[in-house]
């Protein structure tokens, strides 16, 4: 075990090495090369309504950088479109100073935009090659991606009645690059930062001809400088006229392009923490392991091998316990036999998607920094999945007797889809009435119907006949005509009380790892450790197997035989307390604002915990199917 457990560990730690460095092969520029640079959606940590870059009130270029993406894929249409083409000009190693942008008239209504997002301190996010621009500051040690769109003066720092609010409008852009004319030509971009600047600019000549504008606040000898007494106002009275600025910098780099992604890390959590986790669910591990080895090796052996010599059937009658119930063991579901098979199906499917997704994760095909195809990929694995979850739903309800194969199969293809894209819509509806970026068009959704109807729902029939063709699993005993009564049972037996006992270890031996990727999911955090990831993953599965296994062994021991449900809800209710350490980090790691905020936010953390508990759910389903056939298949019973 301990070998093992060492394997597990020098397992994450060696996939979390390959999967460092985010990122694609570098990219080498030539001077004077042309560099074009991209501008994601500006977000805010306040709030999960976020907004296109060119739908904000900043000057729009012609169609060309409009209709230019950076990528365009499912995914991406998803979370708000991917990334638009800048009109910066960026020409490798060509320093510029108070470059001439545009001139825009802002009007009321922007203006009230521009107002609310820097309230809510939405944040612009840049990436030129493929690196997020951030505000770095080596003194104060900190790094921040992107930059504020504006700030607000409060009302007693200006001697005003209210708050004054100004927006940033000039940049003073700083590439770093690493060259080494003995390895590679031309350079590599190691680094993309920014300092903002406020600067309500005054100039001579005609604002239409911005190559005859004189600048007398920005020149290359004075350059812009953030002077409180003359800040970019941002009036909500009337329009507002904006001058936009900017400045490059190119500065030569020692940083080796592997190590470009170092300042981008600085935050997270290091290996340490994760090596922690994994030893924390090590010891659940532990824990269960021996009591299952007390169960199987001990108890269990010594019971069967005290049931299998008795001579006759009144000292067979005579035991009590597990072996009483043994014709009434198999008996299927008195409740929901279809229901249980979809659930067990489902969570088959699932899983499949996320083991597939890890490998992929761990062998380095998946980017995190790329989200967008990372969720693209998962949409196209878990549909590609279907064909899964038809076939062991498929053969759950020929094991419970049932006959009407095409409703199984249906409900099975419809049931956990059809309640995302129900959700979803309705959250659709509302980010659309607020202008968000991630209101998707109706041609994505028809995309994503189209997914589901043209190639999950296909393969989940052909899974389901496959499945149905196939022979129904073996039992080692026949079931009695009529039920045997179940005895009273104390409150430590109950359905409820195994439920809720059930769920806690397999959610503890993953709560560590969790914060780290709600942290990803909602502060934009970089996920990359994805072979610790896989590895807790591995452990969940383990957890799971044998908390099922303890837990139906009591049941049965209390000659209660209703085992198949409560096998399923004792792990799947680890779902129920992933959705409570959700409201616990909306309550102390968060700051939303606004009902459509939190909206969204436990709408998608419900989506997850269920498809979580369905997963882990038909984990301890299968492992208690397994024990049972197991220990009953060792009676000899006539």
């Amino acid at each position: 075990m301990r070998a093992f457990c060492s394997l597990l560990i020098l397992l994450g730690i060696s996939s979390a090495e390959r999967t460092y460095v985010p990122g694609y092969a570098p990219n080498e520029y030539a001077a004077l090369e042309e560099i074009n640079a991209y501008a994601d959606l500006i977000e805010s940590s306040k709030t999960q309504v976020p907004f296109s870059y060119y739908d904000m009130g900043y000057c729009k270029p012609d169609s060309k950088f409009l209709n230019n993406r950076l990528t365009s894929n499912l995914g991406t249409k998803l979370q708000g479109g991917g990334s638009a083409l800048l009109h910066y000009t960026f020409e490798a190693k060509h320093v510029e100073a108070c470059q001439k942008l545009c001139q825009k008239t802002l009007t009321k209504g922007e203006v009230s935009k521009f107002r609310h997002a820097i309230a809510k301190e939405y944040r612009v996010h840049w990436q030129l090659d493929s690196l997020p621009l951030v505000m770095r500051s080596e003194e104060l040690d900190y790094v921040i991606r992107g930059f504020p769109l504006g700030f607000v003066a409060p009302a007693d720092l200006t001697g005003e009645l209210n708050d004054e609010y100004f927006i940033y409008n000039h940049l003073r852009l700083t590439v770093r690059y690493h060259s080494d004319p003995s390895r590679f030509d031309g350079l590599r971009i190691v680094g993309f930062e920014v300092v903002p600047f406020s600067v309500n600019h005054r100039y001579s000549g005609d604002v239409r001809d911005l190559d005859d504008l004189v600048l007398d606040t920005c020149t290359t000898i004075n350059p812009a400088v953030n002077d409180p007494s003359n800040f970019m106002k941002l009036s909500k009275e009337g329009n507002v006229d904006v001058l936009y600025t900017y400045d490059i910098d190119w500065k030569p780099d020692a940083t080796l392009w592997s190590n470009r992604w170092d300042i981008y890390l600085r935050g997270n959590p290091d290996d340490e923490i994760h090596v922690f986790a994994i030893v924390n669910s090590l010891m659940i591990i532990f824990f269960l392991s021996g009591i299952v080895a007390m169960i199987l090796l001990r108890t269990l052996r010594k019971e069967i091998s005290e049931y299998n010599e008795l001579s006759t059937l009144e000292e067979a009658q005579e035991e009590s316990g597990w072996k009483l119930v043994h014709a009434d063991v198999f008996r299927p579901p008195r409740t929901l036999p279809m229901a249980l098979s979809i659930f067990v199906g489902t969570g088959c499917q699932i899983g499949m998607a996320i083991v597939l997704m890890l490998l992929l994760a761990c062998m380095g095909f998946l980017t995190p920094t790329d989200k967008g195809n990372t969720l693209t990929m998962m949409i196209l694995l878990y549909v590609f999945s279907g064909s899964v979850a038809g076939y062991w739903s498929a053969r759950l309800y020929k094991l419970f007797g049932g006959k009407d194969w095409k409703t199984n199969t249906i409900a099975t293809a419809a049931a956990f889809p059809s309640s995302i894209v129900g959700l979803f819509i309705i959250l659709n509806i509302g980010l659309s009435t607020k202008g968000a970026a991630t209101a998707v068009s109706f041609t994505t959704i028809l995309a994503v119907f189209l997914l589901w109807l043209g190639v999950s729902t296909p393969l989940m029939f052909v899974g389901s006949y496959f499945g149905f063709r196939k022979e129904t699993i073996s039992v080692p005993l026949k079931t009695n005509q009529i039920a045997r009564i179940i005895p009273e049972q104390g409150f430590y037996t109950t359905p409820l009380f195994s439920i809720v006992v059930g769920g806690i270890l397999p959610f503890g031996s993953v709560c560590i790892e969790l914060f780290f990727i709600m942290s990803s999911l909602w502060l934009s955090q970089i996920y990359y450790v994805f072979g610790f990831l896989f590895v807790v993953i591995l452990i969940l599965v383990i957890t799971c197997a044998e908390m099922s296994i303890v837990m139906t062994y009591f049941q049965l021991t209390n000659e209660d035989y209703l085992w198949w449900w409560r096998s399923f809800l004792s792990c799947a209710s680890s779902g129920c307390y992933l959705f409570l350490y959700s409201i616990w980090y909306y309550q102390t790691k968060l700051e939303l604002e606004g009902f459509l905020s939190g909206l969204v936010y436990f709408t998608y953390n419900a989506i997850i915990a269920t498809a979580f508990g369905a997963f882990t759910g038909s984990i301890g389903f299968f492992s208690s199917l397994v024990f049972v056939r197991e220990i009953y298949g060792a009676l000899k019973v006539d």
